[in-house]
């Protein structure tokens, strides 16, 4: 786990909490500087079988997922999330990130209840704007 600080924060920026599920350490660490820079609180965990404990550890107002992960796939993490196991938050914002893009996956996300898919390679500012809408839909 990762926490990266805030300090260079730009003064408008959201300054919400996202926990990053992935297990490959370039993306999560290319991924969390974007989010900080934005303004993020930024956690990270490379762990799908306990990643629904991180979860709970870190209260996360969006959660982006990897598809591909060790012990359990982005899919039963989001699966087990949207069933609230572990005391997870059944409503929270996932954003599913996958490298292979293919429809068979990005409809067994949405059946599984993803707020939003998107496929790797993508630009920053598409990351950055899909979190920013998540935060926005967060409950509560």
């Amino acid at each position: 786990m990762i926490d990266i600080p805030t300090a260079d924060a730009p003064v408008d920026a959201p300054r919400g909490r996202v926990l990053l599920i992935e297990d490959e350490p370039n993306i999560a660490t290319a991924i969390g500087f974007l989010l900080q820079r934005e303004g993020w609180r930024v956690s990270t965990h490379s762990d799908g079988r306990t990643a629904l404990d991180a979860v709970v550890r870190h209260a996360p107002d969006v959660i982006v997922l990897d598809v591909m992960l060790p012990g359990q796939s982005g899919f039963e993490v989001l699966g087990g999330l949207r069933a609230g196991q572990n005391g997870t938050r059944a409503d929270l914002p996932v954003l599913m990130l996958t490298a292979k893009g293919q429809t068979k996956d990005r409809d067994r996300a949405e059946a599984l209840g993803v707020s939003r898919f998107m496929t790797k390679p993508f630009s920053n500012r598409e990351l950055i704007e899909a979190v920013r809408d998540l935060a926005r839909t967060a409950p509560g």
